[in-house]
C-alpha cells in the first residue's frame, strides 16, 4: 500500500511540475497574440510567486487545518483550472487574476508532498520524486512546442491540454482516499519501499513555529539563501530561456520551445541519477557535484557571449544546467529532517520552500526589466550572479554544520 501511495504522488509532482515550465516556452507566442511588452511575463510570474510564498509560509497551518491528502488534490484541482483561465484570456488582467490561485495550489502542495515524502521515504524516494516534477517541466513544453509549430501557433490549445492532465491528476489524488488511510494507520509497517508507514500522520499534529522566529537561527537563515539563489537560477533558466534564445539566437518560438525541454529534461534526468546513486554518494557529495556540473554549463553561456559558438551550445549548456541544479533540491529537503530535527521539519520546510519561491519571486521578473531595458544577453550573467549566491550559502551551510557536529 505504501509503494502504491508513493506512485500516487509521483503522478502529483507530475501534475506540480506541469504549470512552472508552461508560462515561459508560451509566451514569446502570448506576447505576440495579444501584444504585449516582453516584460509583462514578469508581472504573472511575480504573482504566481506571491500565492505560492504565502502557501509555503502559512502550510504548516494549512496541513494542520486540512492534512496532507485533502491539500494534494485540492491544490492540483486549483492549478487545473487556473490554466484553463489562461487559455480562455484575451488580456493581461486575467493573466494576473488566474496567477494567483496559480500559484496557492502550487505552493501548498509542493511543501505537504516534500515534507511528507522527507519523513516518511528515504533519499532515492526523495530523488525519484523531483525527477517526476522534472517529467511534468519537461513533457508541457515539448507537447505546447507541437501546437505552437502550426500557422496559428495555437498556444490555447496546449494550455487546455495541460489543464486536462491536471484535472485527471486531480481525480487520481481523490480517489486515493483509502491508501492515506492505510499508510497513516500505526499498525503499518516500514515496507520494501522503504517507507516509514507507522511514522503516521505525525506532520499533522508537528508544532507549527513562525518563520520570523525560524529566521532566527543563522543555519535557518543560510539554507533559506541556498534555496534562494538555487530557485533563482533554475527558474530564470525556465522563464526567460525561451525569450533569450527567440530574441538573442533568432530562433523560432516552436524550435526555442523544444530546445528549452533539453533543460527540463535535464532537470529529470539530474534527480534520476541523484536517486540511482544515492546508495554510493551522500547527499553533501551529490549536490556538490551538481554544483561543478552546473559551474561549468554557466561558463559555457558565457563563453557563448563573445564567441560565435552554434545554437547546439545553448541546448547543451540548458541540459547540463538542468542536470547540475536538478539533484540539488530533493537532496537539500531530504537532508532537512536530519540536520533540523523530525519535529521542526515541517515548519522549516515551508520556511525553505518560501525562500525559494522569494528567488522565483523576485530574480525572473528583475531579469525581464533588464531584458526590457538592456538586452536578453544579461541572461547569462544574471545566472551567474545568483549561481554565485547560492555556492557561497552552500558553504556557509557546511561551515555551521562542521561547527556544531
Amino acid at each position: 500500500m505504501s509503494t502504491a501511495l508513493l506512485l500516487i504522488i509521483y503522478f502529483c509532482f507530475i501534475g506540480l511540475g506541469i504549470p512552472d515550465s508552461l508560462f515561459g516556452a508560451a509566451w514569446p507566442a502570448i506576447y505576440t497574440e495579444l501584444d504585449l511588452p516582453i516584460s509583462y511575463a514578469s508581472i504573472v510570474s511575480f504573482l504566481v510567486s506571491v500565492g505560492t510564498v504565502s502557501a509555503s509560509f502559512l502550510s504548516g497551518y494549512l496541513i494542520r487545518a486540512l492534512g496532507t491528502r485533502r491539500i494534494t488534490w485540492i491544490s492540483t484541482a486549483m492549478t487545473a483550472a487556473a490554466l484553463l483561465g489562461f487559455s480562455f484570456s484575451h488580456s493581461m488582467l486575467w493573466f494576473c487574476l488566474l496567477a494567483v490561485p496559480l500559484g496557492l495550489g502550487a505552493g501548498a502542495i509542493d511543501t505537504a508532498l516534500n515534507n511528507y515524502v522527507a519523513l516518511h521515504y528515504n533519499a532515492m524516494q526523495m530523488s525519484f520524486l523531483h525527477c517526476f516534477y522534472g517529467i511534468g517541466v519537461s513533457v508541457s513544453p515539448y507537447l505546447l512546442s507541437f501546437f505552437l509549430s502550426g500557422e496559428n501557433a495555437d498556444w490555447r490549445s496546449g494550455y487546455r491540454t495541460m489543464s486536462a492532465i491536471q484535472i485527471a491528476i486531480a481525480i487520481l489524488a481523490l480517489l486515493s482516499a483509502p491508501l492515506w488511510k492505510v499508510h497513516e494507520s500505526p499498525s503499518v509497517k516500514e515496507d520494501s519501499s522503504g517507507a516509514d508507514a507507522s511514522a503516521s500522520s505525525g506532520e499533522e499534529n508537528a508544532p507549527v513555529i513562525s518563520p520570523l522566529k525560524l529566521l532566527m537561527m543563522p543555519k535557518v537563515r543560510a539554507v533559506c539563501l541556498v534555496f534562494f539563489g538555487s530557485c533563482a537560477v533554475e527558474h530564470i533558466a525556465g522563464v526567460w530561456g525561451a525569450t533569450y534564445l527567440v530574441n538573442s539566437r533568432g530562433l523560432g518560438a516552436d524550435m526555442a520551445a523544444r530546445v528549452v525541454t533539453l533543460y527540463y529534461a535535464g532537470i529529470a534526468l539530474g534527480r534520476l541519477l541523484s536517486g540511482l546513486l544515492s546508495n554510493r554518494l551522500t547527499a553533501w557529495q551529490v549536490i556538490i557535484y551538481g554544483e561543478c556540473l552546473t559551474a561549468g554549463a554557466i561558463a559555457l553561456l558565457l563563453v557563448r557571449l563573445v564567441l560565435p559558438l552554434p545554437v547546439l551550445c545553448d541546448g547543451i549548456a540548458l541540459l547540463l544546467i538542468g542536470i547540475g541544479n536538478g539533484a540539488f533540491f530533493p537532496n537539500m529537503i531530504h537532508l532537512t529532517p536530519d540536520t533540523f530535527g523530525r519535529e521542526l521539519s515541517q515548519s522549516v520546510i515551508g520556511t525553505q520552500m518560501g525562500s525559494a519561491y522569494l528567488g522565483i519571486m523576485t530574480m525572473p521578473p528583475l531579469f525581464g526589466v533588464l531584458a526590457q531595458t538592456v538586452s536578453t544577453e544579461l541572461f547569462a550573467p544574471m545566472l551567474a550572479v545568483m549561481f554565485c549566491v547560492m555556492v557561497l550559502a552552500t558553504r556557509r551551510v557546511l561551515a555551521l554544520n562542521q561547527k556544531h557536529g
